[in-house]
C-alpha cells in the first residue's frame, strides 16, 4: 500500500499539480493539473519516478477515466529559453490548472515554488508526490504525457536516443550533440556539454 492521502484538506475541491522534464536537455516542460474524487483511492499511485514504465501507462487511462477533471500542458524549449526553467515550469502548471475546467477551491503543487493563479489559495508541498494522491496523479500525467512527446520527436532525431532518455544529460545524449551539435528541439539557454567532454572531444562537423 503506499499510503498516501486524497488531498491536504478533505470535502473542498482541490487539484493537485506537478510538473516534468524540468532538468532535461532537450524537450518541453510538461504540467499537469488533476481534481480526484472524493472516494479515490488506489494502492500502487504515488511519485512517478517510483513507479515503472509500465505502471505509469497502466495508471494514466485510470486517473484519466476516474478524475472529475485534469489537463496537461507542454511549455516548450523556446519559452524556457526566454523565461528560465523555473519559471517555465511554473507557467506549465499554472496553465494546466486554469484548464481544468472545474475550478478548483485550493491548489496543492509538488515543489517549493509557485506564483498565485486566478488567486485561488495555494500550499507548496515538497515531495508532494510521494504524500498525496492527487499530485502524484498529477506527476504520472505530466511524466506520460511528456515521455510520449520524447518519443515522437525521437523518430524525427533519433541520434540522440530521446526515446530511451527522455533528454535526460545521459553520456549518451551528451555525446552525440558533441557528435551531431543542438538539434530545434534542445534547449539552448542549458549548458548542453560540459566542459570536459568540450575539451575531451573536439567538434567535428556537423551544421
Amino acid at each position: 500500500m503506499a499510503g498516501l492521502v486524497l488531498q491536504l484538506e478533505p470535502h473542498r475541491v482541490e487539484c493537485g499539480t506537478d510538473e516534468a522534464g524540468r532538468g532535461c536537455l532537450a524537450g518541453p516542460v510538461t504540467a499537469a493539473a488533476v481534481i480526484l474524487p472524493q472516494d479515490f483511492s488506489h494502492p500502487v499511485l504515488t511519485d512517478s519516478k517510483q513507479l515503472s514504465e509500465l505502471q505509469r501507462r497502466q495508471l494514466r487511462p485510470l486517473i484519466e477515466e476516474q478524475a472529475l477533471a485534469y489537463a496537461v500542458v507542454h511549455v516548450s524549449m523556446d519559452e524556457i529559453d526566454r523565461m528560465n526553467i523555473l519559471q517555465a515550469s511554473i507557467t506549465a502548471m499554472q496553465r494546466a490548472i486554469v484548464q481544468l475546467t472545474i475550478r478548483p477551491e485550493f491548489i496543492a503543487v509538488d515543489g517549493n515554488r509557485f506564483r498565485p493563479v486566478e488567486n485561488i489559495p495555494y500550499q507548496c508541498v515538497v515531495q508532494g508526490d510521494s504524500k498525496y494522491l492527487h499530485i502524484a496523479a498529477a506527476s504520472v500525467l505530466a511524466k506520460t504525457y511528456r515521455d510520449e512527446f520524447m518519443e515522437k520527436i525521437d523518430r524525427e532525431y533519433p541520434m540522440y536516443h530521446w526515446k530511451k532518455n527522455k533528454g535526460y544529460p545521459t553520456v549518451e545524449h551528451r555525446l552525440a550533440l558533441q557528435k551531431y551539435g543542438p538539434s530545434p528541439y534542445h534547449r539552448k539557454s542549458f549548458k548542453l556539454l560540459p566542459e570536459q567532454l568540450m575539451l575531451s572531444f573536439p567538434k567535428t562537423e556537423s551544421n
